[in-house]
């Protein structure tokens, strides 16, 4: 990781869709008018054969590609983490982020009660601000 940049870390919740585009949008956005850095997570619990949330390396690669087009400091972090939210929020922990980004979807109170929500867990868990997006929305 390269040095901590003046105004400091955004750390994205990411996943290779419309959630994790839209996040990423807002994250790059943030960091370029506050000098910021960006740290991606791309992580899955690991509990299914395909999770289309977890990239793939060409997913990656166009991932990097527009990380660096931005020329903000940069990483990005995949890992199978049995908790994708601790994962997340670990990272903005570790490296004391001003902001974390989370696409956000819509999920029934049942869905939530069943399955949980990853953004919740963000939102509720995290020591910084957390911004949270929906896809079609866009940073002024």
């Amino acid at each position: 990781m390269s040095t901590t940049p003046a105004g400091g870390w955004v750390v994205v919740a990411w996943a290779p869709d419309e959630f994790g585009a839209v996040a990423l949008d807002w994250a790059l956005d943030d960091a370029e008018r506050r000098d910021r850095g960006v740290v991606v997570v791309n992580a899955s619990r690991g509990d299914a054969l395909v999770d289309d949330r977890f990239a793939f390396e060409e997913q990656l690669a166009e991932l990097e590609r527009r990380l660096t087009g931005s020329e903000r400091p940069h990483e990005i972090r995949q890992s199978i983490e049995p908790d994708v939210a601790g994962a997340v929020l670990e990272t903005a922990e570790e490296l004391d982020a001003r902001l974390i980004v989370v696409g956000l979807r819509r999920r029934t109170p049942v869905g939530k009660l069943l399955m949980g929500s990853v953004a919740q867990r963000i939102l509720l868990g995290a020591a910084c601000p957390v911004l949270s997006v929906k896809p079609g929305s866009t940073p002024d």
